[in-house]
């Protein structure tokens, strides 16, 4: 059995997909870009901001099924450009705890949905 879980203060799937699905005791999350819930739009002021925006998205959905960063086992990370690898990682970093940080792997893709810079997803266990 799955349970879709979308929150209201994350912005709005640009697709014919939902922000997560429960199955069992595992929430998948969508890939989440610098959307900004509220207005809409993109979020393109810096890279940093960028990240933050993506990090802000997932935190909503996180918190609607009602888990933190803390229960995310798995993320998964998008560059259109590997050069902004350790600008990413930084912003990144601020999110999860050093000892307990989930596993990941960050590729470089030729585009990702509206031309943005960072795309990530995640996977979270439900205890």
């Amino acid at each position: 059995m799955k349970r879709i879980i979308n929150s209201d203060k994350a912005p709005k799937p640009v697709g014919p997909y939902n922000h997560s699905v429960l199955a069992g005791q595992i929430l998948f999350i969508s890939g989440q870009i610098a959307i900004h819930p509220e207005t809409g739009e993109l979020v393109t002021s810096s890279l940093e901001d960028e990240v933050h925006q993506v990090m802000q998205n997932l935190r909503a959905i996180l918190e609607e099924a009602g888990l933190t960063f803390e229960s995310v086992a798995k993320c998964t990370v998008f560059v259109k450009n590997m050069q902004n690898y350790a600008k990413i990682n930084s912003i990144y970093s601020q999110y999860f705890n050093d000892d307990t940080a989930p596993a990941r792997e960050l590729v470089e893709v030729s585009a990702l949905p509206k031309y943005v810079n960072v795309e990530i997803s995640a996977i979270a266990a439900v205890n």
